[in-house]
């Protein structure tokens, strides 16, 4: 469980970047605004830092994903915001803190392979995770909720190894 949490909060962390570091241009799928980077955009990590993502940053690191997330890719990262990781119950991410393992399936559930759009997304009834798991994907009325739970909130950050979607809440991936 605390693994979990880590890795929701690398992801969040990431995503902050991303929002922080873009360029609104475009609307997403959803209706959100999508952001670009410039060619020169830096990696999920940076993005993510750049953009404040703390929580999800601090998971990242905690579960030894770095390099792995800066690595060539393309990664799609469903990005929890610092809002979504404090909003799980109290003692969920200090746990997931202290069990790497745990922390790192969290985050790794958060991560598809390829670079997956706003555009591709909605077409989608779900998308394996790097984790192994499906995320089950829905769209109602131009919104994307991820897991019946997460909703999506802002697409297209990008980054020079993928793509990050801001999301509102942090997936925990199937008890296995």
């Amino acid at each position: 469980m605390k693994r979990i949490l880590m890795i929701a909060i690398l992801m969040l962390g990431i995503a902050a970047v991303a929002v922080a570091c873009g360029d609104d241009d475009d609307d997403g799928a959803d209706g959100t605004t999508a952001t670009e980077t410039s060619a020169e955009a830096g990696t999920i990590v940076e993005v993510a830092t750049e953009a404040g993502f703390s929580t999800l940053v601090t998971a990242v690191e905690a579960a030894g994903l770095v390099d792995t997330l800066s690595g060539e890719g393309p990664f799609t990262v469903f990005a929890p915001t610092d809002e979504a990781f404090a909003a799980l119950p109290e003692g969920t991410l200090d746990a997931l803190l202290a069990d790497t393992e745990a922390l790192s399936d969290v985050l790794t559930y958060h991560v598809v392979a390829g670079d997956v759009k706003a555009a591709d997304v909605v077409e989608l009834d779900s998308a394996t995770t790097v984790q192994g798991e499906p995320i089950a994907i829905t769209v109602e009325d131009g919104v994307v909720t991820l897991n019946g739970s997460a909703t999506v909130t802002t697409t297209d950050v990008e980054a020079s190894n993928g793509t990050i979607h801001v999301i509102d809440a942090v997936l925990t991936p199937p008890a296995g």
